[in-house]
């Protein structure tokens, strides 16, 4: 293997050990801030993905998201998170982590060399012709991740592929490709650090950017949630009153009249029976913008 800019060396990382905790700790939040700004690039692309994987979604398709090592931890995190900030149903949004749930507490390298344990977790994952997978790897090159994309993209499975490297393998064969050129990291080959931050903002602004164009997100406020605990309760009371122009009282009595569901109580508190919310949303593909407008 060539060395790759994610092993190369970073002109913070000469002399780390010798210097204090204070400019240590600067010269790793340089980076960090470094790592940030290559998402910039990357907005074109992501916004492809968010359009392609909110029309996935829309439709009843699945999302699917893939990796191994730290890359695979920021995947699993925001399909984690879809959820409960966007009402996604779970099984809409499987994850393909190598090595499964023993290397969440163990992580082994070996994992992300085995093709047979790839094809098996997409066989597993349920994704089929005509769904989605975002396929994440900082050097671009883990196996692990480009025989799940070779395997999805021959099954009709749209790839958006992730990769840290400019012209790595993983962006050649996705059908979207996102660079976060990002570079050596301080210390060498921690993709952890600048790689994985990166990762990590470029996908809260993807999902966020889909639940936007899935009507999931409404002014600012996550109103495709059940609240099922005192702290959603209180949450989802607020978003129905503000959305709604309503009293507090009347916010909850919607809230109960809807079973904790947000879009509808907002709906109701505006006067629809929830059935007829519930319809008016169904034709309005979800979005409340259009039926608050009418």
């Amino acid at each position: 293997m060539g060395l790759r800019p994610t092993e190369s060396r970073h002109p913070a990382s000469h002399g780390l050990h010798l210097r204090g905790a204070g400019v240590a700790l600067s010269d790793l939040f340089g980076a960090q801030q470094a790592a940030l700004a290559a998402v910039g690039p990357a907005l074109p692309a992501l916004a492809q993905v968010a359009e392609a994987a909110a029309q996935v979604l829309g439709r009843g398709g699945k999302l699917g998201y893939a990796g191994a090592g730290s890359s695979g931890l920021m995947a699993l995190a925001d399909a984690l998170e879809l959820p409960g900030t966007f009402g996604i149903p779970p099984d809409r949004v499987p994850v393909l982590f190598a090595g499964g749930t023993a290397a969440l507490l163990h992580m082994t390298g070996a994992v992300e060399d085995d093709p047979a344990l790839a094809l098996a977790d997409l066989d597993a994952s349920g994704l089929q012709t005509g769904d989605m997978v975002l396929v994440l790897s900082a050097s671009g090159t883990t196996p692990y991740a480009l025989v799940v994309a070779d395997a999805a993209k021959a099954r009709g499975i749209k790839v958006a592929g992730f990769a840290n490297v400019a012209g790595s393998p993983l962006l050649a064969r996705a059908d979207i490709a996102v660079l976060l050129e990002t570079g050596p990291e301080v210390v060498s080959g921690s993709t952890r650090m600048g790689a994985g931050t990166a990762q990590k903002v470029a996908l809260n602004m993807l999902s966020t950017l889909i639940g936007v164009k899935l009507g999931h997100v409404h002014d600012g406020y996550m109103v495709n949630v059940v609240a099922d605990n005192a702290k959603l309760i209180d949450r989802a009371a607020r978003i129905v009153a503000d959305i709604a122009q309503v009293p507090r009282a009347v916010a909850e009595a919607a809230l109960t009249a809807t079973g904790g569901a947000v879009k509808p109580a907002v709906l109701v508190a505006r006067g629809y029976s929830p059935a007829d919310a519930m319809d008016r949303l169904t034709k309005a593909g979800g979005h409340l913008a259009p039926v608050l407008k009418d």
